[in-house]
């Protein structure tokens, strides 16, 4: 028997998830100051329950704002600082010799990723082997160690940071962790006159003690409102035709494309963006996704997931630079696209 369809949204619950996701916003941007474009996008990550990528350099923030999300959020909050000599058993947990009623035996003691929020702190820094601990727990929020697998809590998601590549003592990311972020956001600079705020205002740098704004119930209440907006099939057909016209192969390839990308967006990068718009609609108070929900999540959620050509370096074509050439020429109204595809964006 097919399960019954969820309720569509109403008008009132979709006031109620603004209203609320407002306060976080609000309390976020009073710890982070001059940064509303990437609070916002943490925020609308949170409700995806997604996973975030933050990409800049030291001393921007990066921390703080993570500790205060979980804060606002009331949520369980874990950092992992990663360096070099960090072992995969140093975030998933292990078991210990230790003694029980039964006598001495092994017993398992859970890492720092048993936990709501976890901070991968400088994620680059540590190994691939270490950094590959993370892949079970973030695409099926489960870690398995020796053959046992255990649940993470829910709501979880990790917020990583990351400094540039090109800095020394750094492991690139491969392609398969990177797919398991929903956004990777780069983290720009501040003004002088920001700065002079944070000079005036706080002693160290340090940012208030945020109270929090919600708790465990609410959020995850309204990450099940997201999945029931209405998503329209015409904002479906044009998130998977974006993802189709990503590929160098595709029929009418933008030539940016053609010229600088390797590989294309996948299925999950078409499901990454339905799922970020459908937050932003949310966000925004909306029952329904609109084409503009996915043109503000469009650029996060895909410039990780596109694999540019060494002639990309040469010319200086970045993925921002191929996500907006997309995003201009591929029509929102257009022929149906391939039904593996569209269905994929649902």
């Amino acid at each position: 028997m097919q399960a019954a369809s969820p309720a569509p949204l109403s008008a009132q619950e979709a006031s109620e998830a603004r209203e609320a996701g407002e306060r976080l916003l609000d309390g976020l941007n009073a710890l982070i100051l001059g940064q509303q474009v990437l609070t916002r996008q943490v925020v609308v990550a949170a409700l995806a329950e997604g996973h975030v990528l933050l990409q800049g350099l030291p001393g921007l923030g990066k921390t703080e704002m993570v500790k205060g999300l979980a804060r606002l959020l009331g949520l369980k909050f874990r950092r992992v600082q990663f360096t070099p000599d960090l072992l995969p058993g140093d975030i998933t947990g292990g078991h210990v010799l230790q003694e029980t009623a039964q006598g001495r035996d092994f017993v398992f003691r859970p890492g720092p990723v048993f936990t709501q929020v976890l901070l991968a702190d400088e994620i680059n820094r540590a190994s691939p082997k270490t950094q590959s601990a993370l892949l079970e727990a973030m695409a099926e929020r489960r870690v398995t160690v020796l053959g046992e697998t255990r649940e993470l809590p829910r709501p979880f998601f990790v917020l990583a940071t990351q400094n540039p590549i090109e800095m020394e003592g750094t492991y690139p990311l491969p392609e398969a962790q990177l797919d398991r972020f929903l956004f990777r956001v780069e983290v720009p600079g501040i003004g002088a006159e920001t700065m002079q705020r944070i000079i005036l205002e706080r002693r160290h740098g340090q940012p208030p003690e945020p109270a929090p704004v919600a708790d465990e119930k609410t959020l995850l209440r309204f990450q099940g409102c997201a999945g029931r907006l209405h998503f329209p099939r015409a904002v479906a057909g044009w998130v998977a035709r974006l993802c189709a016209a990503s590929h160098p192969d595709a029929p009418g390839a933008h030539d940016l494309v053609r010229r600088c990308v390797r590989y294309g967006a996948s299925p999950r990068a078409a499901i990454a963006i339905a799922e970020a718009a459908r937050a932003e609609a949310l966000l925004g108070g909306k029952t329904t996704v609109g084409f503009d929900d996915v043109r503000r999540v469009a650029l996060p959620a895909l410039n990780h997931r596109l694999i540019l050509d060494y002639r990309a370096r040469l010319d200086g074509v970045t993925p921002r630079a191929v996500v907006e050439a997309l995003l201009a020429a591929v029509p929102e109204l257009g022929e149906p696209a391939p039904a593996e595809v569209r269905d994929a964006a649902r």
